[in-house]
């Protein structure tokens, strides 16, 4: 489900009522057979139909069938381990997904039929992807785990990561006058499911398109992407350059469009860095060297150090700015637990770098053995309201569901590849 439009564009679609004609003869034969389960021609194009009102990018016969394969093991996957659906259960999904479009699930099912769709075909589609839910859960979830170093890479990429603001886009505008609506999506449809590149896109603008873009082939200047309607930024954010967006219907019309390149600059502070180090002054040079070379950890230097030592051994952590230069410029060129030398007089720092973030990372509770008195949460940056990250635990959650997606996409290729499937 997670390829769907906007519940905008969702129920511009349904509101065309633009579906394939039917399959023509012997609906009824079976299709395919899936271990004992036979899907027939005619459920086939029930969901094929079903899949264009809802604005699936893939919704050929073809597509339709390898659908409900997936379905069909689903639920004989959830049946295995005895999960079933209840009523209230089947009534809740009907009604989630309704509501991308704006509906309950009642006036869902009633444009359906005015499509020519069975209410059952949704009632199917809808106890598939709850009993799979279940089904991941049971088998997947106690072996899904995400780690405080996989949160970490990933909200520093994040931090790293520059917000787009700008984007080059081209654009196919086809005209969809009253009466030929099914026929300017399912041209639509053609194109976005081609995957053309660039040149490809152009020369389809050229062909189709009715705005006087279509002499450029499509291409458009450079946008802000505030400028775009608030409804259409975040399909535009989803594509990477080089795709196509799904087919858009709007007023007299159905639009595609091509994402060509994109522009961002970084979130203030996003080079700013927070560094928790160990200092330790020793009597010479030699000293340092000599401890530096046998210490493998910043835990560990507190036990080569000895007793006496320990307790002279200064902890901090501090943005870099706030650091003195002689031990920044040291502590920048050490990688995590790695231990260096600063000369100091007629002495010298043991300095050892016990980690590094972004600033914009760091959190009001730092995870060291710092006291209150060594300055941690002054060290760390207030987060701008604009252009802030995502909270750790919101980044742990993002992780969770790519693996468990992953996942789940793996067990059911695993699935099929168990499975007696075939074809008359």
């Amino acid at each position: 489900m997670r390829h769907f439009l906007s519940g905008i564009a969702l129920a511009a679609v349904i509101a065309t009522g633009a579906v394939a004609p039917a399959l023509a003869q012997n609906l009824f034969a079976p299709a395919v057979y899936v271990n004992q389960s036979v899907v027939t021609g005619y459920e086939v194009d029930q969901r094929m139909r079903f899949m264009q009102v809802i604005g699936a990018p893939e919704a050929g016969i073809e597509a339709a069938r390898e659908a409900l394969i997936d379905d069909r093991l689903r639920i004989q996957a959830a049946a295995e381990i005895g999960i079933e659906i209840t009523p209230e259960g089947l009534q809740e999904g009907m009604e989630e997904f309704a509501a991308r479009a704006g509906l309950d699930a009642a006036g869902f099912i009633a444009q359906l039929e005015r499509a020519g769709v069975e209410d059952g075909v949704f009632r199917d589609f809808i106890e598939a992807g709850t009993v799979w839910r279940e089904v991941v859960r049971a088998r997947l979830l106690p072996r899904t785990q995400i780690s405080d170093a996989e949160v970490d890479q990933e909200l520093q990429r994040a931090i790293e990561t520059p917000i787009i603001d700008r984007v080059l886009l081209s654009e196919l505008i086809i005209p969809a006058p009253p009466g030929q609506e099914a026929q300017a999506l399912q041209l639509a449809e053609r194109i976005a499911g081609s995957r053309p590149n660039e040149a490809q896109f152009a020369e389809a603008a050229r062909a189709y398109s009715a705005t006087p873009s279509a002499e450029a082939g499509g291409r458009l200047e450079l946008l802000a992407l505030d400028n775009l309607p608030p409804s259409l930024r975040p399909i535009i954010a989803s594509l990477q350059p080089g795709q196509v967006s799904p087919p858009l219907p709007v007023e007299g019309a159905v639009v595609l469009f091509f994402l060509r390149d994109v522009q961002g600059t970084l979130r203030p502070g996003a080079r700013e860095q927070v560094l928790d180090y160990l200092t330790l002054r020793l009597a010479s040079v030699q000293d340092a060297a000599a401890l530096a070379a046998t210490v493998r950890g910043c835990d560990d230097l507190y036990l080569q150090a000895g007793p006496e030592a320990a307790a002279q051994v200064q902890r901090q952590t501090a943005g870099q700015g706030a650091i003195p230069q002689g031990i920044a410029a040291r502590l920048a060129s050490l990688d995590a637990d790695e231990a260096g030398v600063v000369p100091a007089g007629a002495g010298a720092d043991l300095v050892m770098l016990c980690s590094r973030q972004p600033a914009l990372a760091a959190q009001a509770e730092v995870p060291v053995t710092a006291l209150p008195e060594d300055g941690v949460e002054a060290a760390v940056p207030q987060q701008p309201e604009a252009g802030g990250v995502p909270t750790r635990e919101a980044v742990r959650n993002e992780l969770f569901n790519r693996k468990i997606n992953t996942a789940a996409e793996g067990l059911l290729a695993d699935l099929r590849a168990d499975a007696i499937i075939r074809r008359p």
